[in-house]
């Protein structure tokens, strides 16, 4: 059992940046691999980033390519994404997520194990 509490969201002006953090309780962090997620007003949930169990390899969704960073400590049980440049269109509630190391595609939502409750962030013009 994983539990994950995001932090972070907020109301920022186009082109600035936030850093959301992700912290994980429960057994076994670094055998999870980590993703983060959005859900835009009147859209369905979408991925964001992704992140493998030691970090070694990062991928991301086009829309957020050069701007996001996402990382990981596993000594502290957390999960980062930088976002830098923001644009209105990144306004969402985010989510980040676990996957067990090895199964399903980082892609997908419905492969992930757990989810936290979301934080907002709004990007205003």
């Amino acid at each position: 059992q994983v539990q994950l509490v995001e932090s972070g969201g907020a109301l920022v002006q186009a082109g600035g940046s936030l850093r959301l953090s992700c912290a994980a309780s429960g057994r076994a962090f670094s055998s999870y691999a980590m993703g983060w997620f959005r859900r835009a007003p009147g859209k369905e949930r979408e991925f964001v980033a992704a992140i493998t169990v030691n970090g070694g390899y990062t991928y991301y969704a086009d829309s957020v390519k050069g701007r996001f960073t996402i990382s990981r400590d596993n000594a502290k049980n957390a999960v980062y994404l930088q976002m830098n440049s923001l644009i209105p269109e990144d306004t969402a509630v985010y989510y980040c997520a676990a996957r067990f190391a090895g199964s399903g595609s980082r892609y997908r939502e419905h492969d992930y194990d757990y989810w936290g409750q979301g934080t907002q962030v709004t990007v205003s013009s």
